[in-house]
């Protein structure tokens, strides 16, 4: 991926920007990485100025390696390159980040796209945290973010495991997976003006489907959309039935409203 799309850099920034048009703003997870979009990426880019940064998930001092480190991270990016009418979407840990920025900046978000997002609850490392060096145990905490483990390929297997082997990347992640089941959001959802869009996996063992009922539940302007045979991570498992389903959303936001 990273040789498929260019990485710009401004300042510290470093993302991907393909296509002109809205923008639509993609956040990536924990373990995410650009790969995770590539196939939203290729398809949304006729329509829309897609942007994905790499979100600093193990460059932040240990103190702002939290939810709200990430948001405000999120914000200087936004203001930086000056981006307005931002469609954001954000997948799991990402999700959480999306929405404590709709929260706090409302001004510059258009919409907001969650698939597999934490902040209400989610089934996380557990108390189980991998002792370094168990790559059989990463392979299988990988695979089990998708409802076909062959998702879990070895370049995807290897680069999660690579995050995890260095001590100080474990000891951050174990502070930002703690940091997001702390952080839970429940209490403010029904602040969120924007238009919402859930994309859930059926199969999703992480943040499961009765989260995202539960959002949909509480923020006020959500409709929800499952697939089946799929887990955590809908964009990279099922990227066809995703882009359909979230291409229709964006369509109709522009639609002018009929009048009845």
């Amino acid at each position: 991926m990273e040789n498929e799309f260019e990485i710009k850099q401004q300042d510290k920034f470093r993302f991907v920007e393909e296509g002109t048009g809205e923008p639509l703003l993609l956040l990536h997870g924990l373990f995410g990485a650009l790969s995770n979009f590539y196939s939203l990426i290729n398809y949304f880019r006729n329509y829309y100025k897609v942007i994905v940064p790499s979100l600093p998930l193990l460059e932040l001092d240990i103190l702002h390696t939290t939810v709200g480190g990430l948001q405000k991270f999120v914000h200087r990016f936004i203001e930086a390159r000056n981006y307005t009418g931002i469609h954001l979407l954000g997948n799991s840990l990402g999700g959480h980040v999306a929405l404590k920025h709709v929260l706090k900046h409302p001004e510059r978000i258009k919409s907001l796209i969650l698939t597999g997002s934490s902040g209400l609850f989610e089934n996380g490392m557990g108390d189980s945290y991998p002792k370094r060096g168990d790559y059989e145990y990463i392979k299988r905490k990988t695979e089990m973010t998708f409802y076909d483990p062959k998702v879990a390929s070895k370049e995807l297997v290897d680069e999660v495991f690579g995050i995890v082997n260095n001590r100080l990347k474990a000891i951050k992640i174990i502070s930002l997976a703690k940091s997001a089941i702390r952080n839970n959001l429940g209490e403010e959802l029904n602040q969120i003006k924007q238009p919402t869009l859930l994309i859930w996996g059926n199969n999703d063992t992480i943040t499961p489907p009765f989260v995202g009922k539960e959002f949909n539940k509480l923020i006020p302007n959500s409709e929800i959309y499952f697939i089946d045979k799929c887990g955590h991570a809908p964009m990279m498992e099922v990227p066809d039935e995703f882009n359909v389903i979230l291409h229709k959303f964006l369509k109709k936001l522009n639609e002018p409203a009929t009048v009845t």
